[in-house]
């Protein structure tokens, strides 16, 4: 009794392979199967092509056959009729054939071959709508979507590196500030109390810093994954921006900036957002004025108005403006116009970006325009809770 053993092709190797040779083993597969369809495909395609010639002699050579036998003329030029109109509906119908079916299935055969080796971009072409137009427009469909889709990876990890190097920087530079202070107050015990206190001070200092900045990579995190919560609730904006105006009022007193809030609605309108978001976000824009204005002078103006289905707020500043080109930029996580930051608030580079995610989790949008040398007006839209009636209720948020 003879046991048949199957012995693996060249090309799947033999014994234990590491975790590097697999990925080979499957593409020398692939590659093995690949140019055993293509042959076969190239077969077919040559079989149909020669076809026609042979056919064409064959037929020739009955038609020689009937024509040569004598006493059978008026058979002979009946069939030979019906032969040559047979040859020519063939023909028209192979030719059809090979443009309606064969080159449109080459096109999309040599496009496989392009997605198969990495590229996305390629096209099948057709000149005119055919029996495989469908199948062509797929296709096409299927590649647009992974070159897109091999796009954003890219992106992708290019804003993970880039947000790698920022996170890692960002955290760096206070982390080896209150290293150096600590070590200083180590080696020298005995240092005056006003030194102690400063350098206590800038720890401290550093320590908020840091807590803020991993506060907020924590929320941007979760707004990015989409699994921040939010709740909704029916808000008039009337009294919520008054409470809310009213203690950026008194903050902005306390540091000597100017404030100024103007309401431009004919009418209280409800919104159906999360406060405690939005309350978050205009902070972010607010301390964003705060930290690139000037140090004295700085005035922060509101307004509330109405436009269309949207409330609009704008908050405007009479700050240094942001450059035109910078502006595309304005929202991107770690993106400050300065190249250092600035001495007296520490921002953290993602209070804007997180704004925006908010907001736009909420039906909403963050704009901004900015003139230089006269400030920037921050625009938010916020869509407006259609047919609350009188079912909903006043509701103050809790910040």
């Amino acid at each position: 009794m003879f046991r048949h053993e199957r012995r693996p092709c060249s090309y799947f190797g033999h014994g234990k392979e590491s975790r590097h040779q697999v990925p080979e083993r499957f593409r020398l597969m692939h590659d093995h199967l690949h140019q055993h369809h293509r042959s076969q495909f190239l077969r077919h395609y040559r079989y149909f092509r020669y076809f026609r010639p042979v056919a064409l002699v064959f037929n020739l050579l009955i038609l020689y056959l009937l024509f040569s036998w004598g006493g059978f003329k008026g058979i002979g030029i009946f069939f030979a009729a019906l032969i040559i109109m047979k040859e020519v509906l063939q023909f028209f119908f192979l030719v059809r054939l090979e443009k309606r079916i064969f080159k449109p299935m080459e096109s999309i055969r040599q496009g496989l071959d392009e997605v198969a080796r990495g590229n996305y971009s390629v096209k099948a072409a057709y000149d005119k709508p055919n029996d495989l137009s469908f199948l062509i427009a797929s296709f096409n469909e299927m590649t647009e979507k992974l070159s897109e889709s091999e796009k954003m990876q890219a992106e992708y990890e290019e804003n993970r590196k880039a947000l790698i190097a920022n996170i890692s920087h960002d955290l760096k530079t206070p982390l080896t500030a209150i290293h150096g202070y600590i070590e200083t107050l180590l080696e020298v015990p005995a240092a005056s109390g006003e030194n102690r206190d400063k350098y206590l001070k800038i720890i401290y200092k550093n320590i908020i810093y840091v807590n803020r900045l991993i506060d907020d990579l924590v929320l941007f995190s979760k707004l990015d994954m989409q699994k921040l919560e939010f709740h909704y609730e029916a808000v008039s904006i009337r009294p919520f921006m008054n409470d809310l105006m009213e203690e950026y009022r008194f903050d902005c007193e306390e540091k000597n900036i100017g404030f100024h809030y103007r309401v431009e609605l004919d009418e209280d309108v409800w919104l159906n957002v999360d406060g405690k978001r939005v309350h978050q976000a205009f902070r972010n824009i607010i301390s964003n004025a705060v930290q690139h204005g000037p140090e004295t002078g700085l005035s922060i103006e509101v307004r509330l108005c109405r436009q269309g289905d949207f409330v609009c707020i704008d908050i405007k500043d009479n700050g240094p403006g942001i450059p035109e080109d910078k502006l595309p930029f304005i929202f991107d996580r770690f993106y400050r116009i300065e190249t250092e930051r600035p001495k007296s608030f520490a921002g953290t580079g993602l209070g804007l970006a997180i704004a925006r995610e908010l907001l736009e989790s909420q039906g909403g949008k963050l704009t901004v325009s900015s003139i230089i040398n006269e400030g920037a007006c921050f625009s938010i839209m916020l869509p407006i809770l259609r047919d609350s009636g009188g079912e909903a209720s006043e509701t103050y948020p809790d910040y």
